[in-house]
């Protein structure tokens, strides 16, 4: 790629708390060459990026499947564990076409919310029963394409899942998301290629799902291919009260126990983690993912999102269940919930809000050279429309609290991906028609 220059009317480069002006970003092929602030007389040639640029959105947790639910289970009530049988009934209806179209559509919203990197957490590998697709990896293939046709980066987080819960065998729902062992899981997961906007990461589902032998045969994997491993931690009481039962501790302890905990290691949820569990993720340097609408969508609880970020713990945040797909809205939540839970304000800053989105989630999936706009890093940046209805007017001075706190993924018109525009003016440029291929494709699931 030739080498372009992009200059942003203003621009948070995502190391400091403060807002530059004027700033010009050179980029050759997919990396930042040079980055030059209070650029007042910039060359003709530079492409402008109006409003506020900051570094492109990381969403560290994403079930894209997820996306055909929207809508379909807020009627009734219930919990997590009768959402779940609305999940198994879409999960049956996928095979590696369906489920390529419900990706590309469900990753074009992603980019055109500013979402230029996702951990997609995959478990559906099978086809009825647990029978292997001629190739075994053909549903992971699929997703792999979605994300490259639409041109943001994805950790393909491949997650091993054995059983139906402690000691309990799968149901008829989950024997495709099943290899049978761990052996085999590592086995077919190897065969997966890594690409230049994709990497090939590891998942446990949760320690209900995979027994603690097995947890350590993945944590083995993920340890020889230096690549993430993510795992749902504690996101219900029932799996705490169950894992009590069965092995006298917490979630998070078994996971230790289990030589699954690291600084590659991310911790999905935590919602219902102990002060010790807490400050075992600390001790092991292991990230948490908060995936706040989500969490309140399930009736899970608020997380101790402030709490981990406190003791030391790095916080990024996902999109889940997408009921909605807005990270400046999953990033206030952890505030304002915190708000709500204690009846005061202010835990976090607005450039701390904005890292857990950028940053945070970048190194969790195993971009840690995204996140930041700086000299030999990845060219991954959105830019933010500062006209809308909900921030015109803004204060100058107050810029990354406006965006932290009222922003919305409708308000980012440009999004840059490894040196190149794949949205522009609120439009993609290969996917025409996003709500369109959205409804197609979930139709092709639903009915």
């Amino acid at each position: 790629m030739p080498m372009t220059e992009w200059l942003a009317e203003r621009a948070w480069l995502g190391t400091a708390d403060t807002v530059e002006t004027g700033v010009l970003i050179g980029v050759d092929g997919h990396r930042i060459s040079s980055v030059t602030t209070g650029v007042e007389h910039p060359p003709p040639t530079a492409q402008r990026l109006t409003g506020l640029v900051i570094p492109g959105l990381a969403n560290a947790h994403s079930h894209c499947f997820h996306r055909a639910l929207r809508g379909r289970t807020n009627s009734g009530g219930g919990t997590f564990w009768t959402w779940r049988e609305a999940m198994y009934g879409v999960a049956a209806r996928l095979n590696p076409e369906t489920y390529h179209a419900l990706a590309k559509a469900t990753f074009a919203e992603m980019a055109l919310a500013g979402i230029t990197t996702v951990g997609e957490f995959h478990y559906v590998h099978h086809s009825a029963h647990g029978r292997a697709y001629g190739d075994p990896n053909a549903m992971g293939e699929a997703l792999i394409a979605a994300a490259d046709e639409i041109g943001i980066r994805m950790t393909l987080l491949d997650t091993c899942y054995l059983a139906g819960g402690f000691d309990s065998p799968l149901d008829e729902n989950q024997q495709r998301f099943s290899d049978g062992d761990a052996t085999r899981w590592a086995e077919r997961v190897s065969d997966l290629r890594p690409r230049a906007e994709i990497h090939i990461g590891a998942a446990i589902h949760s320690v209900r799902a995979v027994p603690a032998d097995q947890m350590t045969l993945v944590a083995r994997w993920a340890d020889a291919h230096q690549t993430p491993l993510h795992v749902h931690v504690s996101e219900q009481r029932a799996e705490n009260d169950d894992c009590a039962a069965a092995h006298g501790c917490t979630p998070t302890q078994l996971l230790g126990e289990a030589g699954v905990l690291g600084d590659r290691t991310t911790a999905i949820h935590g919602t219902h983690c102990a002060p010790a569990d807490i400050a075992l993720l600390q001790a092991t340097q292991c990230g948490l993912c908060m995936c706040p609408t989500t969490e309140r969508d399930l009736g899970d609880g608020i997380g101790p999102a402030r709490d981990a970020a406190q003791a030391g713990v790095d916080v990024s945040i996902g999109s889940d269940g997408q009921s909605v797909i807005d990270l400046f809205e999953e990033a206030r939540a952890m505030e304002l919930d915190e708000r709500l839970r204690v009846e005061s304000r202010g835990y976090w800053t607005p450039a701390a809000l904005l890292r857990a989105a950028t940053v945070s989630g970048q190194v969790a999936l195993g971009w840690a050279e995204a996140g930041r706009i700086a000299p030999g890093g990845l060219a991954d940046f959105i830019a933010i429309d500062l006209d809308t209805t909900r921030l015109a007017g803004t204060d100058p001075g107050h810029l990354l609290e406006a965006v932290a706190y009222s922003a919305t993924a409708t308000d980012v018109h440009t999004v840059v991906v490894a040196g190149r525009s794949i949205v522009s003016n609120r439009h993609h440029r290969s996917v025409q028609d996003v709500p369109d291929a959205l409804r197609r494709a979930i139709t092709a699931v639903t009915t």
